[in-house]
């Protein structure tokens, strides 16, 4: 298994662990974020999942395409959390705020392994 594949790897099994926890604990979460609507974070939880499986995908076809839009996607989740937290337009509590900017740097972290594994795979096959 490769470094590209690795970082996939990685980025698949978070992403469908936290879709996981997302569905199965909507509620204790909603309370956490403090709000009561959770739909939204089973919705965020379903969405985790497919794209988890979209990565899965990727682990053995590897075209650079789709890896690049698997990253664009990655580094969208980052900025999206990082306007949530300075703007926060919802009220969301200290603690969900903390929990938004923990799990950005850590997509952001998967995000940049993944870019540096393209780009060493890439080299390779020249």
């Amino acid at each position: 298994m490769n470094n590209l594949q690795r970082a996939l790897k990685t980025n698949a099994l978070f992403s469908s662990i936290s879709g996981i926890i997302l569905i199965l604990l909507n509620k204790p979460i909603a309370k956490l974020f403090g709000t009561s609507n959770n739909t939204v974070f089973w919705i965020i939880g379903l969405a985790l999942i497919y794209f988890s499986i979209t990565i899965r995908y990727e682990i053995k076809k590897q075209r650079k395409l789709a890896i690049n839009w698997i990253i664009i996607q990655d580094y969208i989740w980052v900025l999206g959390s990082l306007i949530l937290i300075i703007i926060n337009p919802f009220e969301i509590t200290l603690i969900g705020n903390l929990i938004i900017g923990t799990i950005a740097l850590i997509v952001l972290y998967m995000g940049i392994n993944q870019m540096i594994g393209l780009k060493k795979s890439t080299t390779n096959t020249k």
